[in-house]
């Protein structure tokens, strides 16, 4: 134990060094790459940092950049006059319900206009066929627009199932964008006594680390154009190793983008007292297999799909072929597209082969075998194969 410990304490200022290393020779190619390519890339538009062209040629980051002023604004508005109202008037469950119910569709109108008819009404039938059918022990789902759904757990007949809280947990203003999934048991009692696991302390600083996240994404938009190259098709003209740098930064990008637009609309119901579940709670740098990352990338839909779709086909005794099932299924909750469905299946043809390796590596106690050392290498090389498969994933996309 104490060799074990004495060699890993030689090693971390190797692998340090490695890191670093690495990281100077993918942000120096990066630079260069921008530089000398950015005339030729769809999608930079004039920035504010340094006189750098600024990458917004991702349609989902850009739409979201765009309307944060307004939405921080409106939210702030939201939240303030929910909160007033509950400490002035002492509301519990009924109350808050009613409040934030008036708050959402008065947001809901702005979003949708006419249209928020058929989400009212989508919602009403389907809370008339709970109420009727009345099966105890029953769990009912209703996906909604592809960010949200519905999650009953337990007697569908609860007394805090009414239909002003059915109807405010559908319509909830600060998830109703992007989520992340809350089951209705957990919004249903955090509207009536307000979340006690994050302290005003806390919010801030969760508020604060946000702000540091998305300058930090401010500056990558600035210097390196990884989504514009991806979009504009120009990396099918580099050499492999920028293709995988390209590659990289994409993934890295795409992480970075969830990671701020889940925690943002995280944030804003943190304020008004509901905890939502945290959709990135881990890294992606620090996923060592696909399975991690598929946990811990939308953590709130993985937990979703377990529950609705992986147990009900059978689990982990049928995992190999769940997998396919599963991974269509997200491809087409995104958009009918064939590049989607492309996306997912090669996703399966990475993901099968460790599943695979992990069962033998359990059924022989590899760890045992080969000794901690070896193991832990091993896991550093399939780390390594797990970031590439990820990011010719993500690059078929864009093929």
């Amino acid at each position: 134990m104490n060799n074990h410990s004495s060699w890993q304490r030689k090693e971390l200022p190797f692998l340090t060094l490695y890191a670093i290393v690495f990281y100077v020779i993918i942000i120096r190619r990066s630079l260069q790459l921008s530089q000398d390519h950015h005339g030729k890339l769809y999608g930079l538009r004039p920035g504010w940092i340094g006189g750098w062209l600024n990458d917004v040629s991702d349609a989902q980051w850009r739409n979201f950049r765009g309307n944060l002023p307004v939405l921080t604004i409106v939210l702030g508005i939201f939240t303030s006059i929910a909160n007033m109202l509950r400490v002035y008037y002492q509301l519990k469950a009924k109350g808050m319900s009613i409040v934030w119910l008036l708050i959402s569709l008065a947001y809901l109108s702005y979003l949708h206009g006419a249209c928020i008819i058929f989400v009212l009404l989508i919602t009403s039938v389907n809370f008339l066929l709970v109420k009727s059918i009345g099966l105890i022990g029953m769990t009912f789902v209703v996906p909604l627009d592809g960010r949200s759904a519905l999650i009953l757990e337990g007697n569908g007949q609860n007394d805090s199932f009414s239909f002003s809280i059915y109807l405010c947990y559908l319509v909830y203003a600060p998830l109703y964008i992007a989520g992340p999934i809350l089951s209705f048991n957990a919004f249903a009692s955090q509207i009536d006594t307000p979340q006690k696991n994050y302290s005003l302390r806390q919010v801030a600083w969760y508020g604060l680390r946000w702000y540091i996240s998305f300058f930090l994404m401010e500056l990558m938009t600035h210097l390196f154009y990884y989504n514009a190259f991806a979009i504009s098709g120009l990396w099918k003209q580099l050499s492999p190793m920028d293709v995988f740098i390209i590659g990289y930064g994409v993934l890295n990008f795409v992480w970075l983008k969830f990671f701020l637009i889940w925690q943002y609309f995280r944030f804003w119901s943190l304020i008004s007292g509901i905890e939502a579940p945290e959709n990135m709670p881990k890294c992606i740098n620090n996923c060592y297999n696909l399975e991690s990352f598929w946990k811990n990338w939308h953590a709130s839909f993985n937990k979703w799909l377990v529950r609705y779709v992986y147990i009900p086909l059978g689990g982990s005794q049928r995992k190999l072929l769940n997998v396919w099932v599963i991974f269509t299924f997200v491809a087409i909750w995104h958009d009918l597209e064939w590049k989607l469905l492309a996306w997912a299946w090669l996703t399966c043809i990475f993901f099968v082969p460790e599943m695979i390796a992990k069962s033998a590596a359990n059924a022989f106690q590899v760890r045992r075998a080969f000794g901690e050392f070896v193991f832990r290498e091993v896991s550093a090389v399939a780390g390594a194969i797990t970031i590439t498969c990820l990011v010719v994933g993500l690059l078929s996309v864009h093929l």
